[in-house]
C-alpha cells in the first residue's frame, strides 16, 4: 500500500452521469477519487480524463476501478484496488444505482427484476459501507478531510414518492434511506458522518426516457425552481458535505430536488 496525504473518495457509479458529476467537483477542490464503475471503461476513462482536467495539484490521483457492487467480491475486489493504488480512503459516496430494466406495473412485475435492482442500490452499498468502516475501525487511520471520515448515500425522491411502475425502485431507495439513518447512528461515536442526498428529476441517461413527459410537468410548475436538476447540482452537495462544512449535521437528508419535495396545495 502507497502512503498518501492527499483525501481519497471512493466514488461509486462514477463511469458516467450523477457519479461523473461529483467526481468532477471533488477534483476540482484538491481531492484524489476512486472512479467506479460497472460496464462502461470507456465512460470511466471519460470521468479520469474530465478529473485530471478539473484538478488542481500534482499530487491528485484518478484511477478507474471496475467492480460489480452488487457482489460480495465486487465489493472486496474494490476496496482492495482502491487501497492498493491510492493508499487510503477518506469518504465514500454511494452513487451507484439502477433502474429495472423494464417499467412494469407491480401486479405484473417480477421478482428477478426487484433481486436485481434490490442487489445494486441497497445491499451493495450498505455492505460496502461496512466494509470501509470496518476499515477505518481497524487502520486507525488520521483523516485527512476536515470533520473526519465521511459517507454519503445518494437516494432518490423516489425515497418517498412512489410510482407504481418501478415499484422496485422506490422501495431500494426507501430502503436506502434507512440505511443512511442506521449508518449515521452507528458512526457517529466514532467520529464518521453520514448523509443522504435526495436527488429529484435529474436530467440522467436514467430519465432519457421520459424527457419530454417531465419537460412538461416541469413547465407546469412540478419542480418549484422550474427546470431539471444537473449532475453539477449533486456534484456541489456532495463536495459541501466531504469538504467538512457541514460539521453537526450527520443524518442529514439533503433535498436536491429544486422544491419538488415540498408539500403545496
Amino acid at each position: 500500500m502507497i502512503e498518501n496525504k492527499t483525501p481519497v473518495v471512493l466514488v461509486t457509479g462514477a463511469g458516467r452521469g450523477l457519479g461523473r458529476g461529483i467526481a468532477r467537483h471533488l477534483a476540482a477542490k484538491g481531492i484524489s477519487v476512486a472512479i467506479n464503475y460497472a460496464n462502461n471503461r470507456d465512460g470511466a476513462l471519460e470521468t479520469v480524463r474530465l478529473c485530471e482536467g478539473a484538478g488542481i495539484n500534482k499530487a491528485q490521483s484518478f484511477f478507474p476501478v471496475q467492480a460489480d457492487i452488487s457482489r460480495r467480491e465486487g465489493r472486496e475486489r474494490l476496496l482492495q484496488a482502491t487501497l492498493e493504488k491510492m493508499g487510503r480512503i477518506d469518504a465514500l459516496v454511494n452513487n451507484a444505482g439502477i433502474a429495472p430494466r423494464v417499467r412494469e406495473d407491480i401486479i405484473e412485475a417480477g421478482e428477478e427484476s426487484f433481486q436485481e435492482v434490490m442487489a445494486v442500490n441497497l445491499q451493495g452499498p450498505y455492505f460496502l459501507t461496512q466494509g470501509v468502516a470496518r476499515y477505518w475501525q481497524k487502520t486507525e487511520l488520521e483523516p485527512l478531510l476536515a470533520n473526519g471520515f465521511k459517507i454519503v448515500f445518494v437516494s432518490s425522491i423516489s425515497a418517498e414518492s412512489a410510482s407504481l411502475n418501478r415499484g422496485e425502485y422506490c422501495i431500494s431507495k426507501a430502503g436506502l434511506s434507512m440505511a443512511a439513518q442506521l449508518w449515521a447512528l452507528r458512526l457517529a461515536g466514532l467520529g464518521i458522518q453520514v448523509f443522504e442526498l435526495r436527488p429529484g428529476i435529474m436530467k440522467t441517461d436514467m430519465t432519457r426516457g421520459v424527457r419530454k413527459k417531465y419537460d412538461t410537468l416541469i413547465a407546469d410548475g412540478l419542480v418549484p425552481e422550474k427546470r431539471w436538476g444537473t449532475e453539477d447540482d449533486l456534484g456541489q452537495a456532495a463536495t459541501t458535505i466531504i469538504l467538512g462544512n457541514l460539521p453537526f449535521a450527520t443524518g442529514s437528508v439533503i433535498h436536491i430536488d429544486g422544491g419538488l419535495h415540498l408539500q403545496k396545495l
